[in-house]
C-alpha cells in the first residue's frame, strides 16, 4: 500500500473507535545491475566478423534435350497444345550431316551454403558436403565481389573442406580455442539460410562433446540453423570462430532448437592435411567394436561401464598381428583414456598411419599392454548398383520404418564386391536411423546382436524385436564397419 493511504485509513478507523497498529516493511533497494544480467549485444561482432563470412553457390552441369527443329519451333507447337488449337503438321528437318549434333550441357543450380575466409590470400573454408559433386563453385563476398572457386579438397568422414579464390587482402577469421568454450555461454552463427546471405542469429552452447554417431564430437547449440546455414562460423563472444555450423536435428526439414557444429579445433586439423595433400590420412586397428554396458562391466569385474569391447578382429589387420582378441576391452589407446567406445575410431584415427601405439586392453580380470603399428583407413568404395535394364530394382524392406530405416537385398556382385556373404543395403534413412549416422548405402551386417543375411533375416528380427528398446545395428561402410543405436520414433 501507498504511505498516504495507510494515513488515511488510520484517520477513519479511529474516528470509528477503532484502534489499528500498522508497520511498514521497507526492503533494501538493489542497483538495478545487481537485480538483473544484461542481455549481451552482438552488433561489434557482426561489424568484426560479417566480412569474412561468405556465401557460397553450387552449380552442376546437366545435359539438355537438343532441339531437332528450327528455332523456335518447340515454343510454338506448345502454344498450339497449350490452348487447344489444331496442331499443324511440320516436317522435321534432319540434322545436317556436315554438322554432326553434339551433346549440349548446361549449368544448374546445386545448392547454396556459407563459408568463411581462413587467410587472407583466398582460402576458405565450409562443409565438405556444401560443395559435394559440384562442378562449380562460386564464392560472394560481403561487398558483392564474386569469385570461382577450387576446391582444395573435401573429407566426407568430418565435413569439412577448403576452396581457394584468387584474392589478396582479404578479412580473416579469427580460430578460437575450444578447450575454453563452456555450456551456457552466448554464440553467434553468419550464414545464408534458404539463400538469405549475411543472416544472424544466436543462442547459447547447449553441450559439448555431443556424440551423433559421425566421426567427430560435435558442439550443440540452440541458434537458429537452416538449410543455407552450412559451413558458415560458429562464433563466441570474443569474435573468435569455435566451430562449423554443420547439422541440425528435425522432423520437419527445419530448425527445431538443436543444432550442431564441427568443433574448429578438431576442422583445423582436417584443413591442415587437406591444405597439404588434398586428402585427410587417419589410422586404423581392423577391429569391430562396440559399447560396454553396466552389466557386462560388473560381470566380468571392470567395475565402470568404460573402454571399447571388440567384437571381432580383422585377419590379418594391426589388432590382430598385435594380440588383440574378440571379447577384450580396450581401455586406453597410446595412454588416452577410453570412455565410450565411440572414443577409440576418433583417437585411433588421428594417429598418424605407421605409427607403433601401445593399446592397453582389460582381459579375464587383468590388464595388459599390446603394442600395435597403425594402418590407414582406405578411402570409401561405392556400393555397386545393377545396371538399367540387366536386373529389376529389389524391393525395398519398410518393416523399420519406426527407426526411420529401409533396406533392400544385396546383389550377386555387391555381395562379392564386399567379400560378404550376405547383408542388406540401407536404402534410405530418415529419424533415428539418421540421427545414428546411418548413411544410404551402409551395408547391415547385424541388428540387435543376430547375424543378418537377407532382407527376410531382417524383417524378422525387427518383427520380434521390442521397440521400446534401442536397436544396435552392425553395418559396414567401404572398409570399416561399427556399430550405430537406433531408438524408434514414438
Amino acid at each position: 500500500m501507498n504511505i498516504r493511504i495507510l494515513g488515511t485509513l488510520r484517520t477513519v478507523l479511529a474516528a470509528m473507535g477503532i484502534a489499528a497498529s500498522f508497520s511498514v516493511m521497507v526492503l533494501p533497494v538493489q542497483s538495478a545491475q545487481a537485480q538483473s544480467r544484461t542481455l549481451p549485444d552482438f552488433t561489434d561482432l557482426v561489424e568484426q566478423v560479417g566480412p569474412s563470412v561468405v556465401n557460397i553457390r553450387t552449380t552442376e552441369k546437366v545435359a539438355i534435350r537438343s532441339q531437332q527443329g528450327a528455332p523456335g519451333e518447340e515454343e510454338m507447337l506448345e502454344f498450339f497444345r497449350r490452348f487447344g488449337l489444331p496442331v499443324p503438321n511440320i516436317p522435321k528437318q534432319a540434322p545436317k550431316k556436315s554438322q554432326p549434333q553434339q551433346p549440349q550441357e548446361e549449368d544448374q543450380p546445386k545448392g547454396v551454403g556459407s563459408g568463411f575466409i581462413l587467410s587472407t590470400d583466398g582460402l576458405i573454408m565450409t562443409n565438405a558436403h556444401v560443395v559435394d559433386g559440384a562442378d562449380e563453385v562460386l564464392v560472394t563476398l560481403t561487398d558483392k565481389r564474386e569469385f570461382k572457386a577450387k576446391i582444395i579438397g573435401a573429407d566426407a568422414r568430418s565435413d569439412v573442406a577448403l576452396v581457394k579464390i584468387e584474392a589478396t587482402g582479404l578479412p580473416a577469421v579469427k580460430v578460437g580455442d575450444v578447450g575454453r568454450l563452456r555450456v551456457g555461454e552466448w554464440v553467434m552463427a553468419i550464414g545464408s539460410p534458404f539463400g538469405l546471405e549475411n543472416t544472424v542469429t544466436a543462442g547459447i552452447v547447449s553441450a559439448k562433446s555431443r556424440d551423433t554417431g559421425d566421426y567427430l564430437p560435435f558442439i550443440q547449440t540452440d541458434v537458429a540453423i537452416n538449410p543455407g546455414n552450412s559451413g558458415g562460423p560458429l562464433i563466441n563472444m570474443r569474435g573468435e570462430v569455435i566451430g562449423i555450423n554443420s547439422q541440425i536435428y528435425s522432423r520437419s526439414g527445419g530448425f527445431m532448437g538443436i543444432s550442431f557444429a564441427i568443433p574448429m579445433d578438431e576442422a583445423i586439423r582436417v584443413s591442415d592435411q587437406l591444405r597439404a595433400t588434398g586428402r585427410v590420412s587417419r589410422g586404423r586397428i581392423g577391429v569391430q567394436i562396440d559399447q560396454v554396458s553396466k552389466e557386462v562391466a560388473e560381470s566380468i569385474g571392470l567395475g565402470k561401464p568404460i573402454g571399447a569391447l571388440v567384437r571381432s578382429v580383422e585377419p590379418g589387420a594391426p589388432a590382430d598381428k598385435g594380440g588383440i582378441e574378440a571379447g577384450d576391452i580396450i581401455t586406453k589407446f597410446d595412454g588416452k583414456q577410453i570412455d565410450k567406445s565411440s572414443d577409440l575410431p576418433r583417437i585411433v584415427g588421428g594417429t598418424k598411419p605407421g605409427s607403433r601405439s601401445t593399446v592397453t586392453v582389460f582381459r579375464r580380470g587383468a590388464t595388459r599392454d599390446l603394442s600395435v603399428v597403425v594402418a590407414e583407413v582406405e578411402a570409401d568404395k561405392p556400393i555397386a548398383k545393377a545396371l538399367p535394364g540387366k536386373e529389376e530394382k529389389p524391393k525395398a524392406s519398410t518393416a523399420a520404418q519406426s527407426f526411420g530405416l529401409t533396406v533392400v537385398e544385396l546383389t550377386d556382385a555387391q555381395k562379392k564386391e564386399l567379400s560378404v556373404k550376405g547383408g542388406v543395403r540401407v536404402d534410405s534413412v530418415s529419424d533415428a536411423a539418421a540421427r545414428a549416422g546411418l548413411r544410404e548405402g551402409d551395408v547391415i551386417l547385424a541388428a540387435a546382436n543376430v547375424e543378418v543375411l537377407s532382407v527376410k533375416d531382417f524383417d524378422a528380427v525387427i518383427s520380434k524385436f521390442d521397440k521400446s528398446k534401442p536397436l544396435s545395428i552392425l553395418f559396414r561402410r567401404g572398409d570399416w564397419t561399427q556399430y550405430a543405436i537406433l531408438k524408434a520414433v514414438k
